[in-house]
């Protein structure tokens, strides 16, 4: 039988989710084909509307071998499992003669743990465990939401805490989850047999698609243990993200109230004098953290590493004698142990490294309003590991809509441990780099505005200039605004102002839920949502009620972050431009994401308004533009604000 044609499967395909065939669709899916066939790598930037997830299923599917793809939103997770591969699968088997599985996978604390719902959560001060159940009161929230996850669980089929609609809060979802360290194992579990998380896990051995997040594939590729089943070809969508999403993983954390939590686990399971060493180490760390100021260890106090190394020490020891010890006299053993073990285990791991103090980490404190200071060790950079560990054994597929930064994809290649595109070396990974396109005509679509003629933002000055601005801008576009700001005190200074000055709705982000507020923005033509970095990336709204996408100042990384600076820091050593590598870098990418909120359908019409005029006259401008979206550029803000009243005019004659 003659192979079918990857343009006739990709036809198919689009034909079953009743989308249109792009060119910058088939020119990805041979892209991609071609890739795993060579078994090299490919960035490849998809614009929005292009159709990229059919672009990377369909010569991944025709390919035959087991795929994994990795995304970084739970919206596309959904999208990919519940509409684009059931279709797709449907749609290419007539011609595949097969029917490829496919399922998701997810770090087990996504999955609702039997052995918590029945038997308890191990209390801090008590030897036993605690019925959450029982102690919950239905009036109050937290015990609402137990009712409801008790309810839920005799109903669900996967146990996953994102099929669970509304959600709860996390720490409701606490009370009957657990971390891959708490887990007791299947075999050692009386509920081993029902686990969510393990049907999740064979279910993904069984599939020929597994689709998971990039939290996971980090620790797939950071722990050396296996989590993931073997594929032949990594998909990662949203691969812009992935820096950040590996970073977090990598990244370890000790507070005074973690440190006491462990402490407390632990007490009753050692002989005391075990017990006491670790509570006087804790004490110690405590009356440290107090005095602790935020910003950057260059070197680790000598005060600070007296308190971790006996932290560390009093954890290795209990550690060992939780091994050595059995207590029939407590509740549901096993149980108590793993707990109290895997808190522990986490306190030594990360004394232990930052008391050993690699070159390639970063120490910094963090000190916040509600839950004090916080010790954090993180990488200085993850791309050594991403390169060893993402591109040594599979073909590697990465793509978003922002991967080409300043006019090429090295910058973003650089972050991924890639050298630059072209280059050859024995143990270099071959890449190269595809642009596909977008659908929509960027330059009669959107403009690009930018407020010259505003004075240069300072760090903490009020922009009593940029609010002026602001308000003329949504008063000409009559509501219909996306302010995204570069901090949040930002967000509620221009929410304040407008709310006083203008006559139309603006929601703000932690007044409601972020899908609330986005429901509630999509719904209403004259409203306007303001919000910091999770609106920059997560903002669907075609049609007309999103016209006007405002950001208050370039997103740089803030001068006293810790890693963003140690990072800039290091390729300044190394001979590089660290503004650009790092500073630079991360704006643009901001920028991009949220420049491309503007135009999500072929219809949509707007401006992108960038109220600082470094974005015209610093000599790095250019590259920044480069970046974004190739909108109709303009400083000309009178002709902005009649475009704006025109498109607005259009629209309400649209809705009558």
């Amino acid at each position: 039988m003659t192979k079918p044609s990857l343009p006739d499967l990709l036809h198919a395909a689009v034909a079953a989710v009743g989308g249109t065939e792009r060119p910058g669709q088939v020119a990805m899916a041979e892209a991609v084909a071609e890739a795993v066939d060579d078994n090299s790598h490919l960035l490849v930037q998809a614009g929005t509307g292009t159709g990229k997830s059919l672009g990377y299923l369909v010569p991944a599917l025709a390919h035959g071998e087991r795929v994994v793809v990795a995304t970084a939103t739970l919206a596309l997770q959904r999208q990919l499992v519940e509409r684009d591969l059931p279709r797709t699968v449907d749609a290419l088997h007539p011609q595949l003669r097969r029917r490829p599985q496919f399922a998701m996978l997810k770090g087990r604390s996504n999955y609702l743990c039997l052995h918590r719902l029945h038997e308890g959560v191990p209390q801090d001060e008590e030897e036993g465990l605690f019925d959450a159940f029982e102690a919950a009161a239905p009036s109050s929230k937290l015990g609402a939401d137990l009712l409801r996850l008790r309810d839920w669980s005799d109903e669900t089929e996967t146990g996953d805490r994102d099929d669970l609609t509304p959600g709860v809060s996390d720490r409701a979802w606490s009370q009957i989850s657990v971390s891959s360290r708490e887990c007791l194992g299947a075999t050692k579990c009386a509920y081993g047999v029902e686990c969510f998380a393990e049907a999740a896990r064979e279910r993904a051995k069984l599939a020929d698609v597994v689709v998971t997040n990039h939290a996971l594939l980090a620790i797939d590729a950071i722990e050396g243990a296996p989590v993931l089943p073997q594929h032949e070809v990594l998909i990662v969508d949203e691969a812009h993200e992935l820096v950040s999403r590996v970073t977090g993983v990598a990244t370890g954390e000790l507070t005074p109230g973690q440190v006491n939590r462990a402490m407390r686990r632990s007490a009753k399971l050692v002989d005391e004098k075990t017990a006491d060493a670790l509570q006087t180490a804790s004490e110690g760390f405590e009356r440290v953290m107090e005095l602790a100021l935020p910003g950057r260890l260059q070197e680790i106090p000598e005060d600070l590493g007296y308190v971790l190394t006996a932290l560390r020490d009093a954890a290795r020891s209990v550690i060992s004698a939780i091994g050595n010890t059995r207590d029939k006299s407590v509740q549901d053993e096993d149980a108590v142990r793993k707990q109290a073990l895997a808190a522990v285990e986490n306190v030594h791991d990360v004394a232990e490294r930052i008391v050993q103090g690699s070159e390639y980490d970063v120490v910094w404190f963090e000190r916040h309003d509600r839950f004090g200071a916080s010790l954090r060790v993180a990488p200085l950079s993850v791309s050594g590991l991403l390169r060893e560990k993402l591109f040594s054994e599979r073909s590697v597929i990465l793509t978003s809509a922002t991967l080409k930064l300043g006019g090429d994809f090295n910058g973003v290649g650089a972050s991924l441990g890639l050298a630059p595109e072209g280059s050859v070396g024995e143990d270099l990974p071959v890449w190269r780099g595809l642009d596909v396109g977008s659908p929509f005509d960027y330059p009669k679509q959107g403009i690009l505005y930018v407020a010259k003629h505003l004075a240069t933002p300072g760090r903490d000055a009020a922009r009593e200039d940029m609010l002026d601005e602001l308000a003329e801008l949504i008063g000409a576009a009559g509501g219909r605004t996306l302010g995204l700001f570069s901090s949040m005190r930002a967000a509620q200074a221009a929410a304040e102002e407008m709310r006083g000055r203008l006559d139309v709705p603006v929601l703000l982000q932690g007044e409601e839920t972020l899908g609330e507020l986005i429901k509630n923005f999509a719904a209403d033509a004259g409203t306007c949502l303001f919000g910091t970095l999770s609106l920059w990336q997560g903002v669907d709204v075609p049609g007309p009620n999103c016209q006007l996408v405002v950001m208050d100042r370039i997103p740089f990384p803030r001068p006293d972050d810790p890693l963003m600076s140690a990072r800039q820091k290091s390729v300044e050593e190394h001979g590089g431009n660290g503004f650009m590598a790092v500073a630079a870098t991360h704006a643009a990418l901001l920028m991009a994401q949220g420049a491309g909120r503007l135009v999500r359908a072929s219809g949509d019409r707007g401006v992108v308004a960038v109220l600082d005029p470094r974005l015209a006259t610093a000599r790095y401008g250019s590259f920044l533009k480069a970046s974004l979206p190739a909108f109709w550029y303009t400083t000309d803000g009178g002709q902005v604000r009649r475009s704006l009243a025109a498109i607005d005019t259009a629209a309400k004659a649209e809705a009558r």
